[in-house]
């Protein structure tokens, strides 16, 4: 059920066009520099966008964490910020703006997302354990295998089609979670975890009606359940676009039904609140004590947690602005009109249209490439080549290799194309979508990767990888025939 979007404006020419409700008023030069340039920048970063230097990249759409653009009233705040060690008013203020979002009493703050996912593994994972999940994230699965857990998916079977209509692929498949629970035993299971907008498949959110089903699940077996909150505001915007029940609700009421749903909240304030940092929440008592030690030994005291005060003022700025329509929906919308035009020209993308950013379906853009040559990654690079724009590779080169040294293949090849909020113009989209279609129509001249130097944990942040043939170098001359010397 479709409610209206206060970013998309249908224009007389009969189209629907995302139109950016804030004003321009600080602004950061970008550098679009000549092919031969953009070359000589990807050998020299290993064939990995994360090693790219920012002044080689044009678009830099690798991720929406700590990219988001702050407001006004973020930037404002920082100058009330309270810099004492223990007590700080402005930590008090965060606490109050996370009791109003998303109705938890009780806050734990850490210095960004994967370090609320280690306090919480190794305070609940243990040897044996499984955790249930929509789909894993990167650094969750790391944290949550190095203290012993072993991860299950449980996605239903609309999660990883490519092109579907479905609305909620990231719902939790509740015949499947039932059955992990007989089969390993409910004293195994530590917790349920729900990602809101599912990341690694396509940016994806769940409905309330499968949190409910879930719910209930958990509280037959005692079995207690945890939100990766990271995108939620993006997740309860999709909800109340997408499910009828809270088509006339408050993008506040839904995010505080959500949360309620859950024993413990986490997330990434570089996500959810466009500035960094990262928090835990809960109303248990007894789970925030079994948490509490491990803050100020890996983080810091328990009103800063690791982030700067600056930082934690503009995130209590920023969660309430989570709850602004004109805010949340200005991503989604640009991702919206990216999927579309791109699905027009013939380009294999996720749809429905997610969060976070368009995912491009690297396996069915290169199906000459195996997948052990790494598609997402080669096209990735490819399009940094053709385009200045850092995208980032979400396929094998961010799964693992497995100890008999092959590769486990990773359930979709996609390039993620990130759309932080208020960052991105359209005609700058425009440029993108240009840039694709014309790589598309050359994407035989497009070969594989190896890598070269590849580090055991995490391989994708640092590896290093180099073209299997000197596709790169046709692909340039390839472009300068079309193009000449235009940029």
């Amino acid at each position: 059920m479709s409610q209206s979007n206060p970013t998309k404006i249908k224009f007389f020419s009969g189209q629907d066009i995302p139109v950016e409700l804030h004003k321009v008023r600080v602004v950061q030069k970008l550098h679009l520099k000549p092919i031969d340039q953009r070359l000589e920048a990807i050998n020299k970063g290993g064939y990995n966008t994360f090693l790219l230097n920012t002044n080689d990249v044009f678009l830099d759409m690798l991720t929406d964490s700590g990219t988001n653009a702050m407001s006004d009233n973020q930037v404002a705040s920082m100058h009330q910020a309270d810099d004492a060690y223990a007590g700080s008013q402005s930590f008090y203020r965060m606490e109050a703006a996370l009791k109003e979002v998303f109705g938890k009493e009780l806050i734990l703050p850490v210095h960004q997302g994967r370090a609320a996912e280690n306090i919480i593994s190794q305070t609940f994972v243990r040897p044996g354990h499984k955790i249930p999940m929509n789909y894993h994230f990167t650094t969750t699965k790391a944290h949550m295998e190095i203290n012993g857990g072993e991860i299950f998916e449980i996605y239903t079977d609309e999660a990883l089609k490519i092109s579907s209509n479905h609305p909620f692929k990231g719902n939790i498949d509740i015949q499947k979670l039932k059955d992990l629970i007989a089969k390993y035993g409910k004293e195994n299971v530590p917790f349920i975890r729900l990602e809101a907008s599912t990341n690694l498949i396509g940016g994806q959110p769940f409905s309330i009606e499968n949190m409910r089903q879930v719910r209930k699940v958990a509280d037959e077996n005692g079995i207690m359940m945890v939100l990766d909150a990271s995108l939620i505001g993006e997740n309860a915007w999709f909800i109340k676009q997408r499910e009828a029940e809270f088509a006339n609700s408050s993008i506040k009421d839904i995010l505080r039904t959500m949360c309620g749903l859950c024993e413990i909240v986490y997330f990434s304030s570089r996500k959810v609140s466009s500035t960094r940092g990262g928090g835990i929440c809960t109303n248990s008592q007894v789970l925030f004590l079994k948490m509490r030690d491990l803050v100020p030994l890996f983080e810091g005291f328990l009103t800063y947690g690791g982030m700067s005060v600056r930082e934690i003022e503009a995130m209590a700025v920023g969660l309430i602005e989570t709850t602004d329509e004109t805010v949340i929906s200005q991503s989604p919308s640009f991702i919206e009109y990216a999927v579309n035009e791109l699905s027009k020209l013939g380009i294999p993308v996720i749809t429905p249209a997610g969060a976070l950013g368009c995912h491009v379906d690297s396996m069915a853009f290169l199906p000459h490439i195996p997948q052990k040559e790494y598609p997402a990654g080669a096209l990735a690079a490819a399009l940094y080549l053709v385009s200045g724009a850092r995208g980032m590779e979400r396929g094998t080169i961010s799964s693992v290799r497995l100890e008999n040294g092959e590769d486990l293949l990773s359930d979709m090849e996609l390039l993620r194309l990130a759309f932080p909020r208020r960052v991105f113009t359209l005609s700058q989209t425009m440029f993108l979508i240009d840039r694709l279609n014309w790589l598309y129509k050359n994407r035989e001249l497009i070969g594989g990767l190896k890598f070269v130097d590849e580090p055991k944990v995490l391989r994708f942040f640092m590896g290093r990888l180099a073209p299997t043939s000197n596709w790169p170098e046709k692909l340039v001359a390839k472009f300068k025939q079309d193009f000449g010397d235009s940029l």
